[in-house]
């Protein structure tokens, strides 16, 4: 078997792709019909998958080690380490209890997700265009295989979009182009050339793996792959992301409640000696106090319901969560940025009209049109006709074939024009050229300038109807046998316009009213004229509202890799029809100021003006959501808070993504933004419950810690009620949240969410301090309070029961009231009620140092804790009707951008 592929493509010197192009295929053992499906097999055997070198998957240990990185699992290890140097035994093995247990969950859930994860991505697999044969006898067939089935000596074919699958040595080329990013770090494409016998050093006739097709097409033969590419053996860890809106919400609250959990150890400790003369007596009540602050199951609330929504997404609804914070920056976003073709319209457009020079319909122009297409297609080895080719040849069928194609000038960077040369009458040659109206009209001969204004006003007409427009041209020259160039395209004779229109995609209507309903704003980004886009949002209910243009752009963009997609205006002149006139310095597209509320449409957009419309939304502070499928998305993609992409996405979109879809359907993101928002709500809804009611606790301790002559509480007493109640928050992660609060982005903004803890849980602490009464009377009067276990015992009962209803209440106190059923989090909360009215007479409780309660004090309890429910029930009312509410149901109302 040949070596051949077992070194990375190092370019310049000897090696696999140096030689001419016959030497380099000899030295495969292949030839340009590419391999047979039996030799292709017996070299995947001998060089493995086209595979990068696997990351090694974290052991067990590692993964719970890196849980001790969480601010509050770290806090807690270091007060477990405290209470061991202090000899507090039982109060450091209850603590380091706590954080093994927050460990190993945290590492259980990230193994489930990562094998969940990985499960799903197998639906994303990428595929690469390759010839094959059945045997050394019959013809190359193309078709798609993985990406990780190629074999050195495979011919590959290469067209817009596409990722290069492997390190390849070019045979044939037209107009490629690539981006090289992945691999120098340099944005700007690079030109590639197939070079029979290529100069010394020189790297053009290659294309290495994780390089990006930019325009044109290519067939190459595969040299390297999987550890052996270039790509693999230059590979860096990545550079960390840039932490989410999540992440940075939960990390500014954590950080706050960090500080004040330092805080509180010395404060105790302060006031023991001060006003008790305990001292260190009480460090190990301090730090319990401490550790009862601490919302330690964080990490793993956060890892199951992310994990658990995105196993239910992709289960469901095809839609894959690659990075699973983003998930819920998806249910967070109030921007969602959309191209128009194949989201809001069909990916295909259709053939409307051919109008002869008069204005009057004319079938000959579209047969001509058709042929230019077909001959184009056949002769320039394009990998697939563009969308307005199809279109074309959907309407007129076969209708080159009448010809004899003779050669190709196709689309290319900086050329909006396509040209076909077939047989005409014995000894002519026909020229067939189509492409946008401007740039033919300049082609033609016309009497005079009066006539080409004419052309352009019935070309503008079309245009600002919402038509794609194409004009077509012919010239009848001497047969030649030197090859036809551009400069040929001159002194042509106008024949006419082919006029396109978008057919609205099924289903979009509706969901964009889903979309407003919960409260996303749909912007549409796109390359096409403003008239084509407006008259799609109109029809979609969409008002467009103050229509941009991006001022200026490059004519050789990926939204202008089809002759005539630009329809009649050009970008260069800026004075086409529907075209705002608008100063380069001025243009709030290229200074990125598009903001919300003021713009829905955004034309002519190059690449790096989508970019700059995201991260100027940004900027603004919202939170964006991009989908695009496009090489020209990929900035775009790269600078949303969430980057979406179809299935059908080109591999370099796809990959840049953080959301895959099975299909471009915003009825898919709407189901996700839905399960991206149940998950924030139940993350949201742990960090109120338990914030609000630790804090609550930790307050009425310190007071009482200043008031009784003894410890309110015994350190392993507080320990073993923060693990019941860690226990029962599990139950959040496996809740469903009530439909109200899916209707609105989900944010925790760290000042509102600090008032809102801090407001429920003075309520709380003025309900523990009413136990203090509830004692006095219930043990007859204050000398009762010197029963230590009695009050020890109470307060543990009391501290459940609170807990238990402050569960119930801030989660689904309003489903209580219709009547609903509980859910999870209510059966927790009954659990925990049950645990605090059973352990204090059993033998668990005489272990912890309680006793039972007298019965008087049950009923003065049930009349505290029906006030305290009455008074919380009265608080979340009013904290809900100060809350935004959520944008209005129509689609004008709330896709204004």
């Amino acid at each position: 078997m040949s070596r051949a592929g077992t070194d990375p493509v190092s370019g310049p010197g000897p090696g696999p792709a140096s030689g001419t192009s016959l030497q380099v295929l000899r030295g495969l053992d292949t030839g340009p019909r590419g391999l047979t499906d039996a030799e292709a097999a017996a070299r995947l055997v001998g060089h493995g998958e086209n595979a990068p070198p696997r990351p090694r998957t974290p052991s067990a240990l590692r993964r719970g080690l890196r849980g001790l990185r969480d601010p509050f699992t770290t806090v807690l290890l270091t007060l477990g380490l405290v209470s061991a140097f202090v000899a507090s035994w039982g109060t450091a093995t209850v603590i380091l209890a706590l954080v093994a247990v927050s460990c190993a969950l945290r590492a259980a859930g990230e193994r489930r997700a990562d094998r969940s994860l990985a499960a799903l991505r197998e639906l994303v697999v990428g595929t690469a265009t390759v010839l094959r044969r059945t045997d050394d006898t019959a013809a190359p067939r193309a078709h798609e295989v993985p990406v990780a089935d190629l074999v050195p000596g495979d011919v590959v074919r290469l067209g817009p979009g596409d990722l290069v699958p492997a390190d390849v040595r070019l045979l044939r080329a037209h107009g490629l182009t690539v981006s090289e990013a992945a691999l120098t770090g340099e944005s700007a494409p690079v030109a590639k050339a197939a070079a029979d016998l290529p100069e010394p050093h020189a790297e053009s006739h290659l294309c290495f793996q994780g390089s990006a097709v930019v325009a044109g097409g290519a067939t190459a033969v595969v040299v390297a792959t999987g550890a052996h590419t270039r790509f693999a053996a230059a590979q860096r860890t990545p550079e960390p992301r840039e932490p989410s809106a999540f992440d940075r919400s939960v990390h500014g609250i954590a950080w706050v409640l960090v500080r004040f959990m330092l805080l509180t150890p010395p404060l105790v400790l302060m006031a023991g000696a001060a006003l008790r003369g305990r001292g260190l007596q009480t460090l190990p009540f301090a730090v319990s106090v401490a550790v009862g602050l601490t919302p330690e199951m964080l990490p793993v609330i956060v890892t199951t319901c992310l994990a658990r929504s995105a196993a239910l997404l992709a289960r469901t609804r095809r839609v894959v969560v690659r990075r699973l914070p983003a998930l819920h920056d998806l249910g967070a976003i109030d921007v969602l940025c959309v191209d128009k073709t194949g989201t809001l319209t069909q990916d295909r457009p259709v053939a409307a009209r051919s109008l002869g020079p008069d204005g009057r319909d004319d079938p000959e122009v579209l047969r001509r049109a058709a042929a230019c297409a077909w001959w184009t297609l056949q002769l320039a080895e394009l990998p697939a006709p563009d969308a307005l080719d199809e279109a074309l040849l959907d309407v007129a069928g076969a209708a080159g074939e009448e010809y004899d194609g003779l050669a190709a000038l196709p689309v290319a960077p900086g050329r909006r024009l396509a040209t076909a040369v077939v047989a005409g009458r014995p000894g002519r040659h026909l020229l067939i050229t189509k492409g946008a109206a401007e740039d033919v009209l300049e082609r033609c001969d016309l009497p005079d300038d009066a006539e080409r204004r004419r052309l352009l006003a019935l070309a503008a007409r079309e245009a600002e109807a919402g038509q794609r427009v194409l004009a077509v041209a012919t010239a009848d020259r001497p047969a030649r046998a030197r090859p036809h160039t551009p400069a040929d395209e001159r002194g042509l004779t106008f024949r006419g316009l082919v006029t396109f229109r978008d057919e609205l995609a099924p289903g979009a209507a509706e969901s964009l009213r889903t979309l407003a309903a919960l409260g996303v704003d749909v912007h549409v980004l796109t390359g096409d004229h403003p008239a084509t886009a407006v008259r799609v949002c109109r029809e979609l209910g969409l008002e467009p509202g103050e229509v941009r243009t991006d001022g200026g752009g490059d004519p050789g963009g990926a939204d202008t890799v089809s002759a005539g997609t630009e329809g009649a205006s050009g970008r260069g002149d800026g004075a086409g029809p529907g075209r705002a006139e608008v100063r380069e310095d001025e243009n709030p597209v290229r200074t990125g100021q598009v903001t919300a509320g003021t713009t829905t449409v955004v034309a002519r957009c190059t690449p790096e003006d989508k970019a700059r419309v995201v991260a100027g939304l940004r900027a603004a502070g919202h939170t964006v959501g991009f989908l695009g499928d496009g090489v020209n998305d990929v900035p775009a993609l790269l600078a949303a808070d969430v980057g979406i992409a179809p299935r059908g996405a080109v591999a370099v979109a796809r990959e840049s993504a953080d959301v895959v879809l099975a299909e471009k359907d915003l009825t898919a993101i709407g189901h996700a933004v839905t399960a991206g928002r149940s998950s924030s709500a139940n993350i949201a809804a742990y960090l109120r419950v338990t914030l609000s009611s630790n804090l609550g606790n930790v307050l009425a301790m310190l007071a009482a810690g200043l008031l009784l002559p003894f410890l309110p509480m015994l350190p392993v007493q507080v320990l073993a009620q923060n693990l019941c109640f860690d226990a029962a928050q599990l139950a959040f992660a496996h809740d469903r949240p009530d439909p109200g609060e899916l209707r609105r982005p989900t944010l925790l903004r760290p000042p509102a969410f600090l008032r809102f803890i801090t407001g429920f849980g003075l309520l709380n602490a003025f309900a523990d301090l009413a136990t203090f009464g509830v004692l006095a009377l219930a043990l007859d009067g204050p000398d009762a309070l010197d029963d230590e276990a009695v009050f020890h015992s109470a307060w543990f009962t009391e501290n459940l029961l609170t807990q238990a209803l402050v569960m119930l209440l801030l989660r689904h106190g309003r489903r209580l009231t219709r009547g609903g059923r509980p859910g999870p989090v209510g059966w927790a909360a009954a659990f925990l009620a049950a645990v605090g009215l059973a352990v204090p007479p059993s033998p668990l409780g005489a272990a912890l140092g309680m006793t039972a309660l007298p019965a008087p004090y049950h009923l003065l309890l049930a009349a505290v804790l029906g006030l305290y429910a009455l008074a919380l029930t009265v608080a979340t009312i009013r904290h809900a009707r100060r809350r935004p509410q959520p944008a209005g149901c129509t689609v004008a109302q709330n896709s204004n951008l």
